[in-house]
């Protein structure tokens, strides 16, 4: 009886991994080149939008567009993210971060570390495309 309360107690910390798995999606093939990303602004204004590209991660894909006005990151959204619960609470933190930083030099969000690399990485590369 005595062995009983432990058991019991390792047996629920042992399912509990189990019960919070959720399997990995599938991509159908991967994309040879990830299209490079896009710039648009009105003509005679400062203010453009810039579409990352997609990132592909193991969650899912990431793609950010951010809104730049002359060389301030004045808004930023997720275009694309992967379908999970840390995703969605992660986002807010990284556009919030990316908007003070002025930069894709901002920190991981913990619970969603490959969705922060990838949203950085789509990030990054759509500010190097104002550029161009």
């Amino acid at each position: 009886m005595k062995r009983a309360l432990p058991v019991l107690v390792l047996t629920v910390a042992g399912l509990i991994p189990v019960w919070r798995y959720a399997p990995q999606q599938e991509t159908a093939a991967p994309e040879a080149a990830a299209p490079a990303p896009s710039v648009s602004a009105a003509p005679g204004s400062t203010t453009r939008v810039v579409t990352g590209p997609t990132v592909d991660t193991e969650k899912g894909p990431v793609q950010v567009e951010v809104t730049l006005d002359g060389d301030r990151i004045s808004a930023v959204r997720m275009l694309r993210q992967p379908d999970h619960p840390q995703t969605t609470a992660a986002v807010p933190v990284l556009i919030e971060e990316t908007l003070e930083a002025q930069s894709a030099d901002v920190d991981t969000v913990s619970g969603a570390t490959v969705t922060s690399d990838g949203y950085r990485e789509s990030l990054q590369a759509a500010l190097d495309a104002r550029d161009s």
